[in-house]
């Protein structure tokens, strides 16, 4: 697999917000998504958006996780969607609680290491899977999300294989207590942190007010960081002791050489919210896990084309991988 930027976007920053804002995630109309809510074992629940498989009989299904306040309709969350269409997949996108447009119903939210969250998701969807026809499940996790699924892999151990036959990270924080101390410093501060706490806030004070005196409401405004933000309210609510905690516990890169399944783990080394010094190398991870680290791409972003450009690219390489090591393709190379 290999990928070269556009000439014409240099630097990890801006190929990180041009493919968010500005680049084509499909051809033609938006993927039209049909909703499920599942309600989750501790009584809340949680919104999936599917499409279904374009022909009949059994198909494999691409469930993504998606990243720090997204959704289904993220830019990389419709090109996913497309590239499922387009090779006769099911796709499905389970959000984390509070990112569907509804308030979740329980007092917690969602973190980087909720891989409960992401096993009894993964469980739920291969069942029934199983009863729509089956068919292999592969499932990939974008920042957040990826590094929540590689936790789930790692914990899950031989196990995974029972509902995932492989999976992807792309651009996972591996290591969060450097993914927090990145953005959380300069122009990735003043921009990035500053768009991010602008919905978790809001999100946050909706939830003190179905459960009042949960965390300290005039240190939470006063945050101006994601490391003050999980201490407050991520972090206690989550089980954790503090921020330290949570970004230790929850990382994956410790971990990933307990992953039995076959996984692709990308990062771009320009990204602006991940250190490449921060990133694992071949000899710390197991032999079921393949890093692919290009020079550029930024964080989810890997635009390409003439402008405004397309961000069709990186799931069409992640999609095949996942296909290939996943059983649905029998050639063994992929782009």
């Amino acid at each position: 697999m290999d990928y070269v930027a556009p000439r014409w976007l240099p630097g990890g920053n801006l190929q990180t917000i041009w493919a968010a804002l500005y680049a084509r995630r499909f051809d033609g109309t938006a993927p039209v998504y049909r909703r499920e809510r599942w309600n989750a074992p501790d009584g809340d629940f949680i919104d999936v958006d599917f499409i279904d498989a374009p022909l009949p009989g059994p198909r494999p299904l691409l469930v993504l996780f998606h990243g720090l306040e997204g959704s289904s309709r993220s830019h990389y969350a419709e090109a996913f969607a497309a590239f499922a269409a387009d090779h006769g997949m099911a796709f499905a996108v389970p959000h984390f609680r509070g990112c569907s447009g509804e308030l979740n119903l329980a007092p917690r939210a969602y973190h980087s290491g909720d891989y409960e969250e992401i096993g009894w998701i993964l469980k739920r969807m291969r069942d029934q899977h199983r009863l729509r026809g089956g068919g292999p499940v592969l499932a990939a996790g974008v920042s957040l999300g990826g590094n929540a699924l590689l936790r789930w892999a790692c914990e899950a151990g031989d196990t995974a294989r029972e509902s995932v036959s492989a999976v992807a990270s792309v651009c996972a924080p591996l290591d969060l207590a450097a993914g927090g101390e990145a953005i959380g410093r300069g122009f990735n501060k003043l921009v990035y942190t500053r768009m991010f706490l602008a919905t978790m806030k809001p999100k946050a004070m909706a939830k003190l007010a179905q459960f009042p005196g949960l965390f300290d409401r005039d240190r939470l405004l006063a945050a101006r960081d994601l490391y003050t933000f999980d201490d407050v309210f991520t972090a206690p609510l989550h089980g954790f002791r503090n921020t330290d905690d949570y970004w230790a516990r929850g990382s994956s890169k410790p971990h990933l050489n307990q992953i039995r399944v076959p996984t692709l783990v990308v990062n771009a080394l320009n990204d602006p919210f991940i250190p490449a010094r921060s990133l694992p190398g071949p000899g710390e991870v197991g032999r079921h896990v393949t890093l692919w680290q290009p020079a550029h791409g930024g964080h989810v972003g890997f635009p390409l084309g003439l402008p405004p450009g397309h961000v069709r690219g990186m799931p069409e390489r992640v999609g095949s991988w996942l296909q290939v090591h996943g059983g649905v393709l029998t050639d063994a190379s992929t782009p």
